[in-house]
Formats: C-alpha cells, sequence, structure tokens
C-alpha cells in the first residue's frame, strides 16, 4: 500500500496515462487530444497538482499537450446513526441532523478516466 499522499497521487495519475496511451495505441492514434476526467470533491488531488503531475509523466508520449478536463463529482456522505445523507460542508462531517460524526462516504473521492478525444493526423 502507498503511504506518502504525493506518491499516491503519481500512481493514480500514471494509471489514468498507461490507460489513455493503451486506448490511443490500440486506436492507432498519432496523439491524443484532450481527456475527461472525473475528480472527486474530497479526493486527496487537486487540479493544478494533477496538470502539473500530468505535463511531467506524458512528456514524450503522445498525450503530451493534451488537454485536461476535469467533471467535478460532489461529495455526499450518510450517517451510521440516522442513515440520512448529506453533503460534508467545509470538511466537516459531522449529521446536520442528528449530530453523530460516524459517517459513509458514498462519492467524492473518485479519480478516473471519463473519456478521451484522439488524433489521427
Amino acid at each position: 500500500m502507498i503511504s506518502n499522499p504525493r506518491m499516491r497521487e503519481l500512481a493514480a495519475i500514471q494509471s489514468i496515462l498507461t490507460k489513455a496511451l493503451l486506448q490511443a495505441r490500440e486506436s492507432n492514434a498519432k496523439r491524443i487530444k484532450s481527456l475527461r476526467v472525473a475528480l472527486g470533491e474530497i479526493s486527496e488531488l487537486d487540479r493544478d497538482s494533477i496538470q502539473k503531475h500530468w505535463d511531467e509523466l506524458s512528456r514524450g508520449t503522445p498525450a503530451e499537450r493534451a488537454q485536461l478536463h476535469f467533471r467535478l463529482i460532489h461529495a455526499e456522505v450518510q450517517c451510521m446513526a440516522c442513515f440520512k445523507k448529506y453533503h460534508p460542508l467545509d470538511g466537516k462531517i459531522h449529521c446536520p441532523h442528528c449530530g453523530s460524526y460516524g459517517a459513509k462516504v458514498l462519492s467524492g473521492e473518485e479519480f478516473y478516466l471519463e473519456a478521451i478525444e484522439l488524433d489521427d493526423e
């Protein structure tokens, strides 16, 4: 298991790059023009950091200079005491309905490739 946050970030971005390059190769594309990435609101990743690492990792590949577009996935958690769903505000995860601190994350931690635009020329 990767414990360093920077290493987790790099591994996640490398995974997206690997999938994109594989799809480009299978489609006989010359380069990758753009990618749409789903990014959870409470994931440990941020757009600027993703872009910086993307630029570093994709250098010299068909994905170099590909534009990254992000789709934000809003966070939703479910209280483990009253089972009501809510949006955690400002990183506070206590339930606004009953005040409990036990919650299960339902969405908002995602990071995955949704779409890719390839260039054959």
